[in-house]
């Protein structure tokens, strides 16, 4: 198989839990990017003397999803490339599975796997006669880049820190008549929303809430116009102070804060300020 034409790019923040069974899960003799949303030196020592396969770049800061993988993305030299979030696992003959499918067609942007939601893990396609299905938008914890298609497009919108990057994406690459497919011979299995270690949950909770409002207004106003985007968030941004409101009163901090930070992204995105929240760990 053509390994030396495909390099994998994940974009990690504080999962060293998670990203072992991820590494496992890749060949050795497939090329690494693997990008770190911290200065986190010996963590970059410890993967890179672990994995001879993988360079660690260290961001210095939390860039996120998007503004992650795109500098990960700048250092690909290869023909191809497959971000992959750190709470993927590849099935054995993935990337094999990939490349059969690049002989078939070449005229694609992205190839994602078959399995794009935990519901559909028992999902069983004929192998035998299962073909690329075309769709128009997919999960972005595991998607094949055909870079070619990408050179007067761009990869992701470094606005979006984290959610709708992927969908964004998408929607540029269809207006372009770029193509899409999913494919049922390629596994990649994703656990989702566990990037992250455990210890710092609620803490991501937070930033998901924050962002997620923020992301949702940014994206609509992008294509559909800030009026039309602010008639229909104005309900999730009543909703979010009211319950701000009602859980300060019953003395619910934890809810309270979660609410407060729905707001606070909707408020900001309304206000056209960046994505600059951050989750506050140590």
């Amino acid at each position: 198989m053509a390994y030396h034409e495909i390099t994998v790019v994940i974009t990690t923040f504080r999962s060293d839990n998670k990203i072992i069974s991820c590494l496992n899960s890749i060949k050795r003799d497939i090329k690494v990017l693997m990008v770190e949303n911290s200065n986190r030196v010996e963590f970059k020592e410890k993967i890179e003397k672990k994995y001879s396969n993988v360079t660690c770049l260290l961001a210095g800061e939390n860039l996120g999803y998007a503004k992650g993988n795109n500098f990960g993305l700048s250092k690909v030299k290869t023909k191809y490339a497959l971000i992959l979030n750190p709470d993927a696992i590849l099935e054995k003959n993935a990337i094999d599975n990939f490349f059969t499918s690049v002989i078939k067609n070449q005229n694609f942007a992205i190839i994602s796997p078959s399995i794009q939601e935990e519901k559909e893990i028992n999902f069983k396609a004929d192998e035998s006669k299962a073909e690329l299905i075309p769709v128009n938008n997919v999960k972005g914890f595991a998607m094949f880049f055909n870079l070619a298609q990408f050179e007067n497009i761009g990869f992701f919108d470094d606005n979006f820190f984290i959610y709708f990057e992927e969908i964004d994406l998408c929607k540029r690459l269809i207006q372009n008549n770029k193509k899409i497919f999913l494919d049922p011979n390629i596994r990649i299995y994703h656990s989702g929303g566990s990037s992250h270690d455990e210890s710092i949950n609620y803490n991501m909770e937070l930033s998901r809430n924050w962002h997620w409002m923020w992301s949702t207004f940014y994206f609509n106003k992008k294509y559909k116009g800030f009026f039309s985007s602010l008639i229909n968030i104005l309900p999730k941004l009543f909703s979010a102070i009211f319950k701000t409101i009602m859980y300060f009163f019953i003395f619910n901090k934890n809810k309270m804060r979660i609410y407060y930070q729905r707001a606070s992204g909707i408020i900001n995105s309304i206000l056209g300020k960046k994505s600059w929240y951050r989750p506050k760990v140590s």
